[in-house]
């Protein structure tokens, strides 16, 4: 079996990433381009792609190609109608990242409300051993105890987040793009009352054709001045000039934001432009990315390949 990942790259230096030679030929590509695509899958049983599009061209080109296996849960990226023509099966991995989503999530609401880097700098710049007495509150926060935290998205990922929030002491509310009632013990909310209730929004949703643009200026206009506005998800959700311009009109507390529509992100890009850069947190789509998420989802592809080539 020939074995070629496309752009791995993306999963980094993980030892486990030498299981794949227990299958035969193992063809570790740091990174591809489209045009690369048809010559790097041409004789390969199985494609492994985390990003790279596998077009219905590249498929017509690779004779022997019987699974793709996409390194993410996202499969847009992958043109389904094709591989279903052409016999090949596509396999996704899901909830390899929760936890690590989650911790994120509240590093980054943590990092916007309690301010630690800007703290560290004011005791290293001396102005702490200047002043006159033992604190400083320059920079006032609220705690996160009996406030409303408003999910958007109440799947694997969000109710770990929500589980987070409830240690702190928060009142869990949730909108669901379906309509549909996702706990039991969670109150539902339409999403202008969630905006319009919730000192905490985070996003935890899939980007589909419910959720694109979801929040923009308008929406945000309803939230609260202190609020925060959080997005590990999908960048489209949120719209990405909108919400720097209700960060430069100062309509929410800030943001904080872990993907983009584009990736890497732009260096002109809207985010790049927000004047108060306290009031904008961002971070390179590194949320899933802890070690150990990783390492699972390697583990995952592996599992795939070898359940799918046993059924055959």
């Amino acid at each position: 079996m020939k074995i070629s990942f496309l752009d791995a790259k993306t999963m980094g230096d993980l030892p486990n990433m030498k299981k794949f030679d227990d299958f035969g030929e193992f063809f570790n590509y740091p990174s591809t381009s489209i045009d690369e695509v048809p010559s790097r899958i041409a004789d390969a049983d199985v494609v492994i792609t985390n990003k790279i599009m596998i077009s219905r061209e590249a498929m017509e080109q690779a004779p022997k190609l019987r699974l793709i296996c996409v390194a993410a849960t996202g499969m847009n990226n992958v043109d389904h109608e094709a591989a279903k023509e052409h016999n090949i099966a596509v396999k996704n991995v899901v909830d390899y990242s929760t936890h690590s989503v989650a911790q994120h999530t509240f590093s980054l609401i943590l990092s916007l409300l309690n301010n630690p880097g800007h703290h560290d700098q004011y005791v290293r710049s001396g102005a702490y051993s200047r002043d006159d007495i033992f604190t400083y509150l320059g920079k006032p926060y609220w705690q996160l105890n009996d406030k409303r935290f408003g999910i958007i998205g109440l799947g694997n990922i969000g109710r770990k987040v929500a589980q987070i929030a409830e240690a702190f002491g928060c009142e869990i509310v949730y909108y669901s793009s379906s309509g549909q009632d996702r706990h039991d013990r969670y109150q539902r909310l339409e999403l202008d009352e969630l905006l319009r209730t919730s000192q905490v929004v985070s996003v935890h949703a899939p980007l589909d054709d419910k959720t694109k643009d979801l929040i923009t200026y308008q929406k945000i206009q309803l939230m609260q001045k202190d609020a925060i506005l959080v997005n590990t998800s999908r960048g489209g959700i949120i719209n990405e000039a909108d919400l720097a311009k209700a960060t430069d009109d100062a309509l929410i507390r800030g943001a904080a934001v872990d993907v983009f529509t584009r990736e890497p992100l732009p260096a002109d890009h809207p985010y790049m432009q927000v004047k108060d850069v306290d009031r904008i947190l961002l971070s390179p789509h590194i949320a899933w990315a802890s070690q150990e998420s990783r390492a699972l989802l390697v583990d995952r592809i592996y599992e795939n390949i070898r359940s799918f080539w046993q059924d055959q």
